[in-house]
Order: C-alpha cells, then sequence, then structure tokens
C-alpha cells in the first residue's frame, strides 16, 4: 500500500473512531454503519482522484459531488418529491425540509434522543464533512497535523452536548480514547510517509553488534516508537488532569449553554431550551439544586400553586410539542378560561402573585399559575390563547424577550371542582374533541389494550381518568426513576408500560395517550411544582421542581390537573381521588412543607413593606430591580477565581511572543553591548519580512535593509550609524572609540521606520506574532541536542569502564 493510500485509509479511521462519540447522543447506533459505509465511498472516490491525478479543486469537487449522491440515494425514500424534479430542485427543497426537520427534532428532543430521519441525516452528513475536511488537509493538503482541528470541532460538540445532557462534563472517556487514538494514528501515518519520501532511513543498532559495522536493511524503529510513547504519555495526561481541575456545575432546563433562543451572562448556566422537556431529565438528576423562581401568594391552597410554562397538544407519534398558533397582543384581562361553566367560575378564588425569576433562567415561555386571568410585566410579551401562556416576542435578529431576572406580578382564578361536578361533564365541545383526541398511526395496540383493561367498568369519563391515575400511581406497580432513557415517541410509551419505571415525562405523556384512545381529550402540561415555603413567607422553587403532568378537559370545568408521577413533595388534586380506600402509593404524596397549606399574608403596602418584599418586587415601582441571592445560586468564589485565572491565562497564550520580543529587546538595548544592539536590529528587520542574510558585511546588511525596508532618510541614517558602530566594534584597535551612547535610540528609530513602511496586517503580525520568535525554538532544540549528547556520551564512557573493571 502506497503511502498516499495508507494516509486515506487513517483519515477515515480517525474520523470515524472521532464519530463515535456522538453515538450517546442517541437512542439507537444504526446510523454509525450508514456513515462509515459513505465515509469509505468518498475516501475511495478521493484517492481514485488523487491517482489519476485531478487537481485539488476537482478531488475535493468529486468527492462532494459523490457524497451528495450518496446520501440522496440513502435517504431519496424519506423525502418523497415530484416526478421530473431537478436536482438543484430537490436538493433545496426535499433535502433541505429534511435537514430542517433534523435540526428541529434536535431542538426539542431530550437526549438521547430517537434515530429520527432528520437526525440520521444530520449525524450522517456531519461526520462526512468532517471526513472531507480531515481528507483534505491530511491527504491531498499533506497536512495531517491540521487534520486535527475538525476532529476537535468534532468530538467537542459531541462531549458538550452529551455533558449537558448527562450533567457529567463530557462525553464518556472511552469516546475520547477512541477520538484520541484515531489522531494519533493518522499522525505516525503521516510521519513514516514523510521519513519514506527521505529514501532509506537506517536505525540504531541492534545489541550485540557495533553500530559502525552495521548496515542492515531494517527499518527505522525508533521514530515510531517515541512517537508511540509519546501518545502513550499525551492521552494519559489528558485523561488524568482533568481529574484535578476545577469544573462548573450544570444548569436547568437548559445546562450549561443548551439549546434554544435564551443568552447567558456569565453568572452561570442559563435555562435556554425553547422546548423544557429537551433538559428535564438532567434538571431532575442536578447536583446543584439551585434556586430559579421566587414568589409570594395569597393563595390558600398552596399545593395547587403549579407554576405552568406551556402545553403540549400535538403528539405525532415520535413526540409531543406544542402546535403553531397565533400570538396577539397580551390583554390587560385575558378572557375566561376554555369550557369553564357559571357555577365552577362562581365558586373559584382569584389569587394574586408576585414572582421574581433568577439571573440564570432565560426561558422564553412566562412561568404562571393556570388559568391566568392578568399578567403584569415590563418587556415584550406575546399571548397564546389555546395554552394561555406568555411568549417573549423578537428583540432583534437571533434575540428574544425572555424570562432572566424578571419580576412580575400574575392573577389567576383558583378553580375548586368537585369530582361530582366532573362526572356529570357532558360530551366535550366536537372541535375539542377532534383536535385533543388524536392519536397516531403508529401507536402500539399495547397502549389502547392496556387503556381499556384499566377503565374496564367505568361509566364516565371522569371515573376512567382517575382509573388511569390511580393505575401510575397505586396499583401498576410503577417506579419513579430518573435515569431512565426519556424517550418521548409512541414506541417510547409501549416500553414504559412493559418495564414500568421512568419519570414524569413517561408517566405524563402514557396517560395523556391512554386518555386519547379513550376518547377523553387530553394535553401535557409543562412546569415548576409550587416549591418550598420558607420560614419568611417566601416560596422557592428550584431546578428539581421541573414536572410534566397531564390535563384532561371537562366540559363545564375545562383542563383539568391529574398527577399520575408517583413522586415525593407532589400533591394529587383532592376531585381527582377517589371514594374507596385504595392500597398506598408506591411514594409519599405529601405536601411540599408542613407550612404549604397554610394562606400567606397579602402584599404589604409601599410604607412598611419588608426588604424581602420588596426584592420580590410586590412594592410598586420602588421596588429594587435585583432579586433576592441564596448560598446555592451559582458557583463558589474560589470556583470563580479559578475558571477566571484559566481564562486569563488561556487569553494570554497567543501574547506570548509579543512579551517575549519586547523583555528581549529591552535586555539587548539595555545592554549599552553593540553587536547585541546589531543582532536586535536584524530581528527587527526579520520580523516585517527581511530575512538575515549573514553572508554580508555590517554595511551591506544595512543597505539592504534601508532598500528593501524602504526606509525614510531618518530611519536609514540611523540604520547606518548602527552598522558604522558594528564596523568600529569589529575592526578598530581596542579602545580606539567608545560605544555609541545613542545605540539603542538609533535601533528603535529604525524599528519604528520599518514598521511603518509595511501594511497593517504586516505591521500586526510583527508586533503580535514576530517571525524572530523562531530563535526560541532553535534554542530549545540546539539544548536538546546538547543535553542528549551529554547523555549519551556518559552512557558511552559508562559502557567502556565496566568491561575493564571485570578483567581485573
Amino acid at each position: 500500500m502506497s503511502g498516499r493510500a495508507r494516509l486515506t485509509v487513517f483519515a477515515a479511521l480517525a474520523t470515524l473512531f472521532t464519530a463515535w462519540s456522538l453515538n450517546p447522543l442517541v437512542e439507537s447506533g444504526g446510523w454509525l454503519p450508514q456513515a462509515a459505509l459513505l465515509l469509505a465511498l468518498q475516501s475511495a472516490v478521493g484517492a481514485g482522484a488523487r491517482r489519476v491525478p485531478l487537481a485539488r479543486t476537482l478531488t475535493v469537487a468529486s468527492q462532494v459531488l459523490v457524497s451528495l449522491l450518496a446520501l440522496m440515494l440513502v435517504f431519496g425514500g424519506k423525502m418523497p418529491s415530484a416526478a421530473g424534479e431537478g436536482l438543484l430542485d430537490y436538493l433545496v427543497t426535499d433535502f433541505g425540509a429534511l435537514f430542517r426537520q433534523g435540526v428541529q427534532d434536535v431542538n426539542e428532543f431530550a437526549m438521547p434522543a430517537p434515530l429520527t430521519d432528520g437526525i440520521r441525516l444530520l449525524l450522517v452528513s456531519g461526520v462526512l464533512l468532517i471526513g472531507l475536511l480531515v481528507d483534505l488537509l491530511a491527504v491531498t493538503v499533506r497536512t495531517a497535523a491540521a487534520a486535527g482541528l475538525p476532529l476537535l470541532a468534532l468530538y467537542s460538540v459531541a462531549a458538550g452536548l452529551s455533558g449537558a445532557a448527562t450533567g457529567s462534563g463530557g462525553a464518556s472517556w472511552t469516546a475520547f480514547l477512541l477520538a484520541g487514538c484515531g489522531y494519533l494514528l493518522l499522525l505516525l501515518a503521516e510521519g513514516r510517509d514523510r521519513l519514506a519520501q527521505w529514501g532509506r532511513v537506517f536505525g540504531a543498532a541492534p545489541r550485540g553488534k557495533v553500530a559502525a559495522g552495521y548496515a542492515g536493511g531494517g527499518q527505522a524503529l525508533a521514530p515510531v516508537r517515541t512517537g508511540r510513547r509519546i501518545g502513550a504519555v499525551a492521552l494519559g495526561l489528558a485523561l488524568a488532569v482533568p481529574v484535578v481541575l476545577p469544573s462548573m456545575g450544570s444548569g436547568l432546563l437548559g445546562t450549561g449553554g443548551g439549546v434554544g433562543d435564551g443568552e447567558g451572562n456569565g453568572l452561570g448556566p442559563s435555562i435556554q431550551a425553547v422546548n423544557p422537556l429537551v433538559s428535564l431529565q438532567s434538571s431532575l438528576n442536578t447536583q446543584d439544586n439551585r434556586v430559579v423562581l421566587r414568589y409570594r401568594t395569597d393563595s390558600p391552597q398552596l399545593g395547587e400553586q403549579y407554576l405552568r410554562i406551556l402545553a403540549l397538544d400535538e403528539f405525532n407519534g415520535v413526540k409531543w410539542e406544542a402546535s403553531g398558533r397565533a400570538l396577539t397582543d397580551v390583554p390587560k384581562r385575558m378572557p375566561n378560561p376554555p369550557g369553564v361553566s357559571e357555577s365552577v367560575l362562581n365558586g373559584a378564588t382569584e389569587v394574586q402573585t408576585f414572582i421574581s425569576s433568577a439571573q440564570t433562567y432565560a426561558q422564553r415561555y412566562l412561568p404562571m399559575p393556570y388559568p391566568a386571568t392578568g399578567v403584569d410585566i415590563a418587556g415584550k410579551w406575546r399571548f397564546e390563547p389555546a395554552g394561555r401562556t406568555l411568549v417573549g416576542d423578537q428583540l432583534g435578529k437571533d434575540k428574544f424577550q425572555n424570562a432572566q431576572g424578571v419580576q412580575y406580578s400574575v392573577r389567576s382564578l383558583l378553580l375548586n371542582p368537585t369530582a361530582e361536578q366532573l362526572r356529570r361533564a357532558p360530551a366535550a365541545d366536537p372541535e375539542i374533541a377532534a383536535e385533543y383526541t388524536k392519536v397516531p398511526d403508529n401507536l402500539p395496540a399495547v397502549v389502547v389494550q392496556t387503556a381499556r383493561e384499566v377503565t374496564r367498568g367505568t361509566k364516565d369519563d371522569y371515573s376512567a381518568a382517575v382509573k388511569l391515575q390511580d393505575y401510575f400511581a397505586v396499583s401498576g406497580g410503577f417506579r419513579y426513576d430518573t435515569k431512565v432513557s426519556s424517550g418521548t415517541g409512541a414506541q417510547a410509551i409501549a416500553k414504559f408500560l412493559a418495564d414500568k419505571e421512568g419519570f414524569c415525562v413517561h408517566f405524563a405523556f402514557s396517560m395523556a395517550s391512554m386518555a386519547r384512545t379513550l376518547g377523553i381529550p387530553a394535553r401535557v402540561a409543562v412546569g415548576f411544582t409550587p416549591g418550598v415555603k420558607q420560614a419568611d413567607g417566601v416560596v422557592n422553587v428550584s431546578m428539581r421542581d421541573a414536572h410534566a403532568w397531564p390535563e384532561l378537559y371537562f366540559e363545564g370545568v375545562g383542563w383539568t390537573r391529574f398527577e399520575p408521577t408517583p413522586r415525593s413533595g407532589i400533591t394529587v388534586p383532592e376531585y381527582s381521588r377517589p371514594a374507596t380506600p385504595q392500597t398506598q402509593p408506591s411514594a409519599p404524596t405529601a405536601a411540599p412543607s408542613a407550612s404549604a397549606a397554610q394562606p400567606s399574608a397579602g402584599p404589604s403596602t409601599a410604607d412598611d413593606c419588608p426588604p424581602d418584599q420588596k426584592k420580590l418586587g410586590e412594592c410598586g415601582p420602588a421596588a429594587g430591580q435585583r432579586n433576592a441571592g441564596a448560598g446555592g445560586d451559582g458557583p463558589s468564589a474560589a470556583t470563580v477565581l479559578a475558571w477566571t485565572a484559566a481564562g486569563i491565562l488561556l487569553l494570554a497564550l497567543p501574547l506570548l511572543p509579543f512579551l517575549w520580543r519586547g523583555r528581549l529587546r529591552a535586555r539587548r538595548l539595555g545592554s549599552g553591548r553593540v553587536l547585541t544592539a546589531w543582532r536586535e536590529l536584524g530581528d527587527a528587520a526579520w520580523d516585517v519580512g527581511i530575512l538575515p542574510d549573514e553572508a554580508l558585511s555590517p554595511r551591506g546588511a544595512a543597505d539592504r535593509v534601508v532598500s528593501l525596508g524602504r526606509l525614510d532618510a531618518s530611519a536609514a541614517d540611523a540604520v547606518r550609524r548602527v552598522a558604522g558602530a558594528v564596523e568600529r566594534e569589529l575592526y578598530a584597535p581596542p579602545g580606539a572609540a567608545p560605544p555609541d551612547a545613542e545605540l539603542a535610540e538609533d535601533v528603535l528609530l529604525a524599528r519604528a521606520g520599518l514598521l511603518a513602511g509595511v501594511s497593517r496586517r504586516s505591521r500586526l503580525r510583527a508586533v503580535l506574532f514576530p517571525r524572530s520568535a523562531a530563535r526560541v525554538g532553535w534554542a530549545a532544540s540546539a539544548r536538546w541536542a546538547s543535553l542528549t549528547g551529554r547523555l549519551a556520551d556518559a552512557a558511552a564512557r559508562a559502557r567502556t569502564r565496566i568491561p575493564l573493571r571485570g578483567r581485573g
């Protein structure tokens, strides 16, 4: 196999090894063989084009064309197109539509996400793109070291997404080891190919033979062994060093730079997911139980004070999502909730709630009690009438209003329907029934069968809903576990019914789906449980209060909350509790705190408003704008200082040549030595692109610098004065002429003239990345060669002494 063919193979292997780190992001690894096959085809096309040979641009173009055709062939059945459609139209319409669907799936699915056709296309095409760049850099351009950049980009994306999903901070060590080994193998293959181009390479003499007489034709094993040792040490350090470095915590519903539209502010991870289900599981598993919302309310039933974000009302078999609906301006008084009769409204209590969100909460949907009747908040917000939610409006390009650090008040209704009102509810409105009882065609039969078995013998929708709730929370043997894979599709529901373990997403999705199969309108709400009331009356809502629950529609009562999740800290609504005694639930369902059922005091007036209420925005416009801090709201001071120092050090790395050059210049010119100043002048010319020429005399070198540097008269005279001082130093009798006192000023004047004679870009490079910094590498290489030489001499002397001692 030729050297270039070997490079092609190892470039593809390095890409494939690094692509393995993407595997934890999806539920199935079925995309990886497809990616490997198409990557092999792309590499083979590149190898064939280089063998013809074709120009580099034509080689890359042929690889791109064949890759696109292969993708169209693999995903063609997933993208139906009109007959006779051209290739360009196909790529722009059908192919682009599947690509956009994949982007949407990535934004909305929790990880590990189901392997939809769109996500499969994104994964395979992304691996092909990285493989093309690696092949271009390593094989076509012959710079294998630079091929590590696209490999690093691929691994960084995978590690970042894996860390955000699991809270572990990155990909597994296995994925890192594979990626690192792939890159090292590529470098070794490239090094071997470069050595082979020099002809026959001789290695060290084997033991037992005299080096001078050894002329064997064996391969040079020393470079390969050295490379392997360096690679092993580098991988070991990379695996061990992160253990001792400080790490940052995770965020909620969009940990550490999660997907979505929100923006961080440097205070920690922001909650940014457009669909909160994306990171709900990581929020429940996080070790950093950060408080994200604080509120004070006059509700007499704090256990019912759920803060609802949005409703997911469309189930397409792959996921539950919020259907696209028209937004309107936020009304001063919101209309009555749909389907609620006058009798229920008359028994309702209007509740006032003052809410303050943390600076780390960048969600576009505003958490509110349901059903809200009025909201007082600053900023640009829009109202979605069907779900009764507030959504942040667009403020600019890729920038939206969010709930980060806002303070607002909400008026809402505390509905108190009775079990009898729900039992006697008439048939739902036909339009609502038609929309909210839709189930996908791929819903497994076990879901329908289980729903019918659980509700057998019930005579109304309310009794059936209570049976479903009790089946999940009490009698079905289900276990609450946040570590279970959070799939949301139809097959995930069937798996949940079989395994009987999951967390709130599984319980809510399953009950809503089963209710729809029984003809009961249902949807899934996402938000927060009531939280924990503090001694001062303020209620704290933390990351672990994130929750999902089903809402079922009953005519005359409206959308009604049910609680199938057997989780501690969740209250089952009074109207949904069975009339007959039941077995004990698998998990306690006590209220969030002992004082939760006690009504809190109403808002204080501005005159005697305590500081905690001022921070919650309850005292009018004069209230403080910053919300109260908590000890757990962010990383510790030591962690912040450590990461700040690391950031400063990282930013200072590119400035090292500039700092070294300035220090060296000051030391040279401060010494007062003529030859040292002459060397500084030569390096200043080298920095702007005038290579040093040691063969010229000082006067000839000065004329060359003046000519190539296009120096003005004053700078040219300065260069010639320094050259004259060098001639006197070298050729004049000792003590004939004292050193020039203005030698340093002449060097600086000449340097300024050299910088003024080049473009701005060349000037910046000369200052920030001076070419003369190569002397550092030369000096290090010379010292290393000297050290290894001394060690070799010492070892040789030791070997010659040992036999002599033995002879005596």
